[in-house]
């Protein structure tokens, strides 16, 4: 029987006290487990810290490790001290209000080992928060696989819901921007580096996450400025494709209609529990 990979799963937390004890417990449960679950701290000022530490006293087998990283605020030098820090084969890497469905780690082990020639691939979400939930995951993972079609050679990456082999890393790590003025998509950029390598990313419709859908509750101008990281990440790395740019069209086409029904359902459930970590298709 062929040995299977090593995993590590990174997960970048600035201020999530909220979540992020939930975020562990799915990583934990798995079917699977993790050799180790990296959680790197970015100078939270809440409960964040004091919420893993309980997690690792809680849980002293399940390989969390807290990371500090202080030298910088922001998402992109918080991931990579993530995944400079990990020391499996494979390194997935999700949010801190991912919340894995039971069988993630099993799922993402049989897509590389399926594809030998992948080194980093993302799967589809469940968007824990909305309703339908069943139908939203099939929704997206519709979208997903028609966009990696149209986006030919830039496949991008979902941040919160990706793995990569440790060896891409190593290819690209020095690569990546730096993005200091948080004008990009940092998993759009990884992806974009990937590509210039000569480096796959694939699409894994098995592995799947749950994650809150509360981009959509920001105001349009934010939300706008959101989904148009897609063209500057792009422009940056002088690429000027409109199939690489269907994500960013999908995004502002969904967010009236569904802008709209949260504000509707806030209103008429004020006090309904956020997010609850059950798989979408039960």
């Amino acid at each position: 029987m062929t040995e299977r990979p090593t995993v590590s799963i990174v997960i970048p937390a600035y201020n999530e006290e909220l979540t992020i004890r939930q975020c562990l417990v799915a990583a934990i449960e798995q079917t699977e487990p993790a050799e180790e679950i990296i959680v790197v701290d970015n100078k939270s000022t809440d409960k964040t810290r004091e919420v893993v530490e309980a997690m690792i006293a809680a849980f002293p087998d399940a390989g969390i490790r807290l990371v500090s990283q202080n030298d910088e605020q922001g998402i992109t030098p918080t991931r990579n001290a993530g995944f400079n820090a990990a020391t499996s084969e494979l390194v997935g890497r999700i949010d801190s209000d991912s919340m894995v469905q039971a069988d993630w780690v099993e799922q993402m082990r049989e897509a590389f080992i399926a594809a030998p020639d992948v080194a980093a691939l993302s799967g589809p979400v469940d968007y824990y928060d909305m309703p339908m939930r069943a139908f939203g995951l099939h929704a997206d993972d519709s979208v997903r696989k028609a966009t990696k079609k149209l986006a030919g050679k830039y496949v991008f990456l979902f941040g919160s819901n990706m793995a990569i082999r440790a060896s891409a890393w190593e290819v690209v790590k020095d690569a990546v921007c730096p993005d200091r003025e948080d004008l990009m998509h940092e998993d759009l950029d990884l992806s974009v580096h990937l590509a210039l390598a000569g480096l796959k990313v694939g699409y894994a419709p098995a592995m799947i996450a749950g994650i809150s859908a509360r981009r959509l509750d920001t105001k349009p101008r934010d939300y706008l400025f959101y989904v148009q990281r897609f063209e500057r990440t792009y422009r940056a790395h002088d690429i000027y494709d409109a199939g690489a740019l269907a994500p960013m069209a999908v995004l502002i086409a969904i967010y009236p209609a569904l802008h709209l029904q949260r504000a509707i359902e806030r209103r008429l459930r004020p006090d309904a529990q956020s997010f609850a970590v059950t798989p979408a298709t039960e």
